[in-house]
């Protein structure tokens, strides 16, 4: 089988940066032509219409991540060819050497111009020599023996006036969204830091700081009682008094994660 003229790439990463960075880099290669992009959830039927050669992954992504894609895809491939897969990840070093060993490649966040340019020529030179089925076969097998145990942040710093706390994550009672500020509240006090909610979200522990609006996380420990409220919402009410939304998008996360049926 001969390599294509021309590698169809596909970017599945749930980070719009991300995504607009892998195609401006790509602009330069006349050999690689973007086909789309997606994010975990939208993958596999984007892989199956777009029918890429060369796919940039995101490892962690909200939803399906890259380890659940390559595993679906696997499943679905029978024996036919799977594409090729440059990793994009923040994974620690260890683990990426390991990838790296078994000639799958990767890029670490934030990665370089060089280095993107030797993950691309090393995917074409792959795509060239043909389909490989054992290589490919062994890719979802070989990220499942590396995969690193999920870890999540058990304090917060944050800096105001000039001085550094440090905030436990299990005494965080909740967090709201402020544009591409957070703003943490603890036992009546309040601080702002500069992080998304959606990125503090990744790196929090998700069955003890929860997602139940667009814009707030609470501490399921805070939660003193939850009533039903209009068009499938929940008034969530902390012991302080304060009320927050649990909108019905969420309601089925919140099902998943806690066990909890509403």
């Amino acid at each position: 089988m001969e390599a294509p003229a021309t590698v169809r790439a596909l970017i599945v990463d749930d980070e719009p940066l991300a995504c607009e960075r892998i195609r401006n880099l790509l602009k330069e290669d006349p050999e690689v032509e973007v086909v789309g992009q997606s994010g975990g959830r939208s993958a596999l039927n984007a892989i199956k219409e777009l029918s890429p050669d060369l796919i940039f992954l995101d490892v962690k992504m909200p939803g399906l991540d890259g380890f659940g894609v390559l595993k679906n895809l696997e499943g679905e491939s029978g024996s036919g060819r799977l594409p090729v897969v440059i990793f994009v990840t923040a994974f620690d070093r260890y683990a990426l050497r390991a990838f790296d060993v078994h000639a799958v490649d990767y890029l670490l966040k934030p990665f370089d111009k060089e280095r993107f340019e030797r993950a691309v020529n090393r995917a074409k030179a792959q795509i060239r020599d043909g389909p490989n089925g054992k290589q490919s076969h062994r890719i979802a097998d070989l990220l499942a023996q590396f995969k690193p145990a999920q870890s999540y942040l058990e304090r917060l710093v944050v800096k105001r006036n000039g001085r550094i706390f440090f905030i436990k994550a299990a005494e965080v009672d909740w967090i709201e969204a402020e544009g591409n500020y957070v703003r943490i509240h603890i036992a009546g006090e309040s601080h702002l830091l500069r992080e998304t909610l959606s990125n503090l979200e990744a790196r929090l522990d998700p069955t003890k700081l929860v997602r139940i609006h667009r814009s707030a996380i609470v501490n399921i420990d805070r939660v003193q009682e939850m009533q039903p409220w209009f068009h499938g919402e929940y008034r969530v009410i902390l012991p302080d008094g304060v009320q927050l939304t649990l909108t019905k998008s969420y309601r089925e996360k919140l099902h998943e994660q806690l066990g909890i049926s509403l």
